[in-house]
């Protein structure tokens, strides 16, 4: 994996769910090459030496005691080390309806590029990475 430039786009895919869409076609159509991961470990080890110009995630609130504290979801510690390492990359957040209330809070760790409710169409990706 080499670092992004402006003819070559990079995204990061974080799959921690079956409900996560394949948009690997439109990807491809773009010219965006997509990186897949089902950990969000293995995205922060990446993150420390790659900055992608987007990051496609989605967005699970810290309900119960698996994101305790101070998280407010499986996107925060993520969110943190793009502060650090790659301030400039976009992240799009797939959320449920029910679950929309919380991901604004997650501005205050990082700017988000696009929020996508469930469901949505191919449409609304494209829209979210052609701003």
């Amino acid at each position: 994996m080499k670092t992004s430039n402006k003819q070559n786009k990079q995204l990061f895919s974080i799959i921690e769910s079956s409900a996560h869409p394949n948009f690997a076609s439109l990807y491809q159509q773009l010219g965006i090459q997509e990186y897949c991961f089902n950990s969000m470990r293995k995205v922060i080890k990446q993150l420390k030496t790659h900055q992608p110009d987007y990051i496609v995630a989605e967005f699970f609130y810290g309900f119960g005691n698996n994101y305790a504290g101070v998280n407010i979801s499986n996107l925060d510690v993520m969110l943190y080390t793009l502060q650090k390492y790659s301030p400039d990359t976009k992240v799009i957040v797939l959320v449920d309806k029910e679950e929309r209330q919380y991901v604004d809070k997650l501005n205050d760790i990082i700017p988000l590029h696009a929020v996508l409710i469930r469901p949505f169409s191919e449409k609304r990706i494209l829209e979210a990475l052609a701003q």
